[in-house]
C-alpha cells in the first residue's frame, strides 16, 4: 500500500520481514501473502508498530477479519500466521500470549465430486495445453501448482510415474502417470524442447531454481531437465532478481478453461480444479483401490485426511438403500 509508506519505520521492517522469508526459501506466493497481511494489520492499528502491540491488537484485527470482513477461517489464519512470523522471525519477540490466540476452526465440508460421465464431459471440451494439464490434474491426482510447477526431469515415461517434488508440506511424493497421456505428453515435451532450444539461440532460456541451486550448479537454469514442462507463451522478468526468464504457465488460465468447460457442459456442480483431485481419489476407492493406496498418491500425511473421500463414494445415502425403493 502506498499510503503506508509515510511511515518511516513501516519500509525498513518490511525490508527485514522480505529478507527472512528469502532467507528460509519462502516461496513468492507466501512472501506476497505475509508482506500484505502484515501492512493490513499495522494500518488497522493506526499505523503503530507492532513491537508497541500486543494480544488485544492482534485480537481485535483477527476480530475485525472474521466480523467486518467476514473472512474464510483459512484467510483468518493465513493472517495469523504471517503475524506470528513476524513476531517470532522477525522482531524477535516470543510473547507468552501469542500461543494462546485461537486460530479460526475450519468447517468440515465434504468435496465436491465429480461423476466419471461427467469428468469426460469436462475433458471433452478443452482443447490443447490446458486440456492436457486436466487430464494430469485428474489422472494422477496432482495439485493445481503442482501441475504448473512440474519440471521435465520429473517425469518419468519408463516407470509411468511423475515425482512431486516439494508438495503441501514440504513433502516429495511419487504418482501415476496415466498409460493414455505417455504419448500425448512425450508429443507436448517435443514441442517445449524446440521452444526450449529457440530461447537458448538467443542467449536466454534458464529457468527459476529453488534453494540457491542455480548458486551451487550455475549450467542447472539452464539445463532441459530443469524446464518447465508447462511454460508460459511469454518471457517475464522475476520479481526477485530481475532476470529475463520463461516460467510456468498462469494457473489462472486453466482455473478458467474448467470452468468454460463446466459451463459449455452444464454442470452445475461448484466443481474447481481441484474437484478433479478429489474426483481421481473418489474414483480409485469406487474401484475397490485401498484407502493407504489412495493417501500415498495423494500425498496425505494422515489416513483420516483421505477417508473423507470414502463419504462421497458414489453409493448414495452413504450405502444404505431407502425403504421406499422396495
Amino acid at each position: 500500500m502506498d499510503g503506508h509508506a509515510q511511515s518511516p519505520a513501516a519500509p525498513r521492517l518490511l525490508d527485514q520481514m522480505r529478507d527472512a522469508i528469502r532467507t528460509r526459501h519462502y516461496s513468492i506466493r507466501t512472501e506476497e501473502s505475509y508482506l500484505q497481511w502484515v501492512r493490513r494489520f499495522i494500518l488497522f492499528s493506526g499505523k503503530r508498530h507492532p513491537a508497541d502491540m500486543g494480544a488485544p491488537e492482534l485480537e481485535a484485527f483477527l476480530t475485525y477479519l472474521a466480523v467486518e470482513r467476514n473472512v474464510a477461517a483459512s484467510t483468518q489464519n493465513q493472517a495469523l500466521s504471517a503475524i506470528l512470523f513476524l513476531y517470532r522471525d522477525v522482531l524477535a519477540i516470543d510473547l507468552p500470549w501469542l500461543d494462546g490466540v485461537t486460530r479460526a476452526k475450519k468447517p468440515q465440508r465434504l468435496p465436491v465430486v465429480l461423476t466419471p460421465d461427467e469428468v469426460g464431459q469436462v475433458l471433452g471440451r478443452m482443447e490443447g495445453t490446458l486440456a492436457l494439464m486436466a487430464h494430469l490434474l485428474y489422472g494422477s491426482g496432482l495439485r493445481l501448482m503442482e501441475c504448473v510447477r512440474l519440471r521435465v526431469k520429473d517425469v518419468d515415461f519408463a516407470r509411468r510415474e511423475i515425482l512431486v517434488r516439494e508438495a503441501k508440506g514440504n513433502k516429495d511424493r511419487v504418482t501415476m502417470l496415466p498409460q493414455s497421456l505417455v504419448n500425448p505428453l512425450q508429443e507436448h515435451l517435443q514441442r517445449v524442447a524446440g521452444l526450449h532450444k529457440d530461447d537458448l539461440a538467443k542467449g536466454l532460456g534458464e529457468v527459476w531454481l529453488p534453494h540457491a541451486l542455480a548458486v551451487k550448479k550455475p549450467s542447472a537454469p539452464g539445463e532441459w531437465g530443469w524446464q518447465y514442462v508447462f511454460p508460459a507463451r511469454k518471457l517475464s522478468l522475476d520479481p526477485r532478481s530481475g532476470a529475463k526468464r520463461r516460467h510456468h504457465v498462469d494457473e489462472k488460465s486453466l482455473q478458467r478453461a474448467i470452468k468454460a468447460a463446466l459451463a459449455r457442459a452444464g454442470i452445475v456442480k461448484p466443481a474447481t480444479t481441484h474437484t478433479l483431485r478429489h474426483s481421481f481419489a473418489t474414483h480409485l476407492l469406487e474401484n475397490g483401490y485401498d484407502i493407504r493406496t489412495v493417501q500415498e498418491l495423494l500425498g496425505h500425511a494422515d489416513v483420516a485426511t483421505t477417508q473423507i473421500y470414502t463419504h462421497v463414494l458414489n453409493r448414495g445415502g452413504l450405502g444404505v438403500r431407502s425403504p421406499l425403493d422396495k
